[in-house]
């Protein structure tokens, strides 16, 4: 009969599926009681399981000597149950210094990015660490005294990935007791008592005042807190999810969603009749804060830094702002408006500008010299966009008039050389098939809403030296197939 502790421990892991059957499981232990206790859980579990474990020790190199002996005697805690140690041996405050993290944020680190190898080599399939209930209070108290928002209050995760945390609804003063039920030792490590540290802060006075005085539940009940927010979280992780996918255009590493979809991003009929799509007492505003988040996220790769006033000046940016205007977040990204349109990227990339009004000269600039083509085709590729143009020559039939390429096609009899695909320039212009007047390129754009960080890198083609064609645009009516035309050039466009 396995013990009541083993029982609970058994029933947690089976209900949440963090192990299944075939599992190697590496068991992290550092040599504390938390972590030895899960060891011994896992070995009596590990046939009820089916599972295989081995041992994972991570040295931080923070407390010299005992470091060592910490490292020793998590060693003879493999040998002496015949398991494969895995174990690394790092400079943690070396790391630190290096890279300006705190000591604690830089060992999670580090940590972690053990963890990531032990998978990665094919060592473990899952990681089991030894985080309990009362690591979980901790983790809410911190969270709400520096500040949070309900993402905070999910706490710690029962499974992230690959790691597991079996005991998170168990508490530390159980596992003392199911050691010292089994004459097993462990080691201590003061720094978790060195309340110059906020968590140690918690652990050592905030708690046991809040038990005492309080509530000798409210370990249980900010963990019972932790479960609820994580439920709302995974609600609202798959709808912002299903709306990103809805809605958000990818371009390469920028991210677009039209304004009305961010404003209203589940288009309720009674906002729609109403005329409003935002404002700060919406039902859809929590969405739409969530959706800046995700879009920053994408464009950045994490959401540091990123705090509820610059969710805020985004939305002021959908809601109020004109054409033109843009935010700057942290990490370098930049927030423009376009049109009706925001658009997500990082600054100082080909076609951005450091006004947000005036697009400049791309680094990227480039220049082509295309063939004329007698018959077939005639073909660049222009890496600086990551596409392939063609000239290609067709008879020019009645049949040709009457395709849908005829409105853009040229006369290949009035093309003369130098044929020079480049990017526009600031005062191009050409009168388009159709209009009786000049017109120029950065008129054209605007009429035709190219986002201003791409205008700069446009694609443009000059026959000796007169602009007679740009992409999406009516190609220059002097050059246009007409009636007298045999021979006709259409240009095409593909992807390298």
């Amino acid at each position: 009969m396995k013990p009541p502790l083993e029982q609970q421990i058994l029933v947690n892991i089976r209900r949440s599926g963090m192990l299944n059957s075939g599992d190697r499981v590496a068991v992290a232990v550092s040599g504390g009681a938390d972590s030895v206790a899960l060891l011994r859980i896992c070995e009596a579990l590990r046939a009820d399981l089916g599972v295989t474990l081995l041992v994972a020790h991570f040295d931080h190199s923070l407390r010299g000597a005992e470091s060592r002996a910490d490292a020793a005697f998590v060693a003879e805690l493999a040998n002496g149950s015949g398991l494969e140690l895995v174990s690394a041996c790092e400079d943690v405050a070396a790391e630190a210094d290096l890279h300006g993290w705190n000591l604690e944020d830089a060992a999670r680190r580090m940590r972690y990015a053990f963890f990531a190898r032990v998978i990665e080599e094919g060592r473990a399939t899952r990681i089991a660490v030894a985080h309990t209930s009362d690591d979980q209070a901790e983790t809410l108290l911190a969270h709400l005294i520096r500040g949070t928002g309900l993402t905070g209050l999910a706490g710690i995760y029962p499974t992230m990935g690959p790691i597991v945390r079996p005991l998170l609804t168990t508490r530390r003063s159980d596992l003392r007791e199911y050691l010292g039920a089994r004459g097993e030792g462990w080691r201590e490590d003061a720094t978790n008592r060195d309340v110059r540290c906020l968590r140690a802060r918690i652990r050592e006075q905030l708690l046991p005042v809040l038990e005492r005085d309080f509530s000798p539940a409210v370990a249980g009940h900010l963990s019972n807190l932790a479960q609820f927010a994580r439920e709302e979280e995974v609600f609202w992780t798959a709808l912002v999810e299903d709306r990103f996918r809805a809605y958000v255009r990818e371009a390469g590493e920028s991210f677009a969603i039209d304004v009305f979809h961010l404003l209203a991003p589940l288009q309720l009929a009674s906002i729609a009749a109403e005329g409003k799509v935002s404002n700060a007492n919406s039902p859809q505003r929590a969405l739409t804060e969530r959706l800046v988040r995700r879009l920053y996220e994408r464009a950045r790769r994490d959401r540091r830094e990123l705090s509820a006033r610059h969710v805020a000046q985004v939305i002021r940016l959908a809601e109020e702002s004109t054409s033109g205007r843009r935010a700057e977040l942290p990490g370098g990204i930049v927030v423009e408006r376009n049109f009706d349109t925001l658009v997500f990227s990082r600054p100082n990339r080909a076609g951005y500008s450091t006004s947000a009004q005036e697009t400049t000269h791309p680094r990227n600039a480039y220049q082509y010299l295309m063939g004329l083509p007698g018959q077939g085709a005639a073909t660049i590729s222009v890496p600086e966009l990551g596409r392939r143009f063609s000239l290609k020559t067709i008879d020019w039939s009645s049949n040709a008039r009457e395709t849908e390429s005829a409105g853009e096609a040229l006369d290949a009899a009035l093309l003369r050389t130098p044929l020079i695909l480049r990017n526009w320039r600031p005062g191009d212009s050409y009168r388009p098939r159709g209009r009786r007047q000049l017109r120029k390129l950065k008129q054209m754009f605007l009429a035709n809403r190219v986002p201003s960080r791409e205008r700069a890198s446009w694609p443009v083609l000059e026959s000796d030296g007169k602009v007679i064609w740009a992409r999406g645009m009516p190609p220059a009516a002097e050059f246009c197939a007409g009636e007298g035309t045999r021979v006709g050039v259409v240009i095409e466009e593909d992807s390298l």
